[in-house]
């Protein structure tokens, strides 16, 4: 009984630590410029897996999954549209829903277009931040709920570019409903004295 109290009893309890944190959170590497500003290529990653165990990703999260086109490969991108959305860009400006979403984390607007379409349930439709360095949806392909691995939480290394990952509401309605608000305060008469 001794032996079990002071030796197997710590074994299986730091045992029972690894396995839930290897389920809860994985790390990754970046090695393209795709996420640029917000991730620079060679940082580290902690991803949270345990995100999504009980939600869908949302508009604006960074999430690591693996490649539809090569699943052995894992990617770095920030979702756009989710299950239901529409999806259209054009002249530089990317539309959810049919309004224009402000995108204050990306390298330069993009410059390239794509066809206004609805995304099917169970995909996502995600962009890399460097609008134009980067191999993502805008190439014809969405990614299928069960190829993402989680959300991305910290970068902790190098230890100089430690930081938590930031990520944007893109709440179409809620923007549109912002833009409004700030038009109607622009042409509000002035009061008189």
């Amino acid at each position: 009984m001794k032996i079990f109290r002071d030796i197997l009893a710590p074994v299986l309890v730091a045992l029972a630590i690894t396995v839930v944190f290897h389920t809860a959170i994985a790390s990754f590497k970046v090695y393209g410029s795709s996420m640029y500003p917000s991730i620079l290529p060679g940082e580290y990653i902690m991803v949270s897996k345990a995100a999504y165990f009980v939600r869908q990703p949302q508009h604006g999260e960074v999430i690591v999954f693996h490649s539809p086109r090569d699943p052995q490969t894992d990617l770095i991108k920030r979702v756009i549209a989710v299950p239901g959305d529409t999806i259209e860009i054009k002249k530089g400006t990317v539309f959810v829903n049919s309004v224009a979403l402000a995108e204050p984390y990306i390298s330069e607007p993009p410059k390239y277009d794509v066809a206004h379409q609805q995304i099917i349930d169970g995909h996502f439709f995600v962009l890399g931040d460097n609008r134009n360095n980067s191999s993502d949806s805008h190439g014809g392909w969405t990614v299928p709920r069960q190829y993402i691995v989680g959300k991305a939480w910290v970068t902790y290394w190098p230890p100089q570019e430690w930081k938590t990952v930031k990520h944007y509401a893109l709440d179409a309605g809620k923007q549109a409903a912002g833009r409004i608000k700030e038009f109607t305060a622009v042409i509000a008469p002035c009061p008189t004295k």
